[in-house]
């Protein structure tokens, strides 16, 4: 009661419209994704649903991020409860939403290790705070170790990777959701 949905979120009518406003085929988002069409295929006809892994190679093949792409399948509500135990898989590493819908902020919360080599640059200030656990953070050339209860404030623009220290390192990462990429051109030194 109370809660604005108690049904897993589905995204497949999301990504089937962003493939075909891109004039895109099945093949080509499999290729670009390293996805299967088959799976693919069932991920638009809401048979499966994508692992927090799999949507984010979805939305890169998109050239979209998962943010966006969950804003589409689920519009915003005034008021809306994300409970602890709504999360696809219980192993680590995990990523959670904190934040449903289409709205100016998005909060994730990521669990256990992370894809070090995965950088990330957002349009506006992202804040990440520590939850639990300690990690290392890479920005402007230099490397910060956070421990719990540390944040870390990146303007706009500023290129950074991440990785937990620490086993079951919680990182809660708050960011405006429309501006939202992902950079995957520069290996990690």
């Amino acid at each position: 009661m109370g809660d604005h949905k108690e049904q897993p979120l589905r995204v497949g009518a999301a990504v089937r419209r962003r493939r075909r406003a891109l004039d895109l085929t099945l093949a080509v988002v499999a290729e670009r994704s390293g996805l299967s069409v088959p799976f693919l295929s069932q991920i638009e006809n809401e048979r499966a649903r994508p692992s927090q892994s799999s949507l984010e190679k979805v939305a890169d093949a998109l050239r979209t991020t998962a943010v966006e792409l969950l804003a589409a399948a689920d519009p915003a509500c005034s008021v809306d409860v994300v409970r602890a135990e709504d999360t696809d898989t219980p192993s680590a590493p995990r990523a959670r939403s904190l934040v449903r819908g289409h709205h100016q902020m998005h909060a994730s919360e990521f669990t256990g290790d992370h894809d070090a080599g995965r950088e990330f640059q957002f349009r506006n200030d992202q804040l990440m705070y520590v939850a639990d656990g300690a990690v290392e953070i890479e920005a402007e050339g230099r490397a910060y170790r956070l421990g719990r209860g540390d944040t870390l404030y990146l303007t706009g623009g500023v290129r950074h990777r991440w990785r937990a220290t620490v086993a079951e390192t919680r990182l809660v990462v708050v960011a405006v959701a429309e501006h939202i990429e992902a950079v995957h051109d520069r290996p990690r030194r």
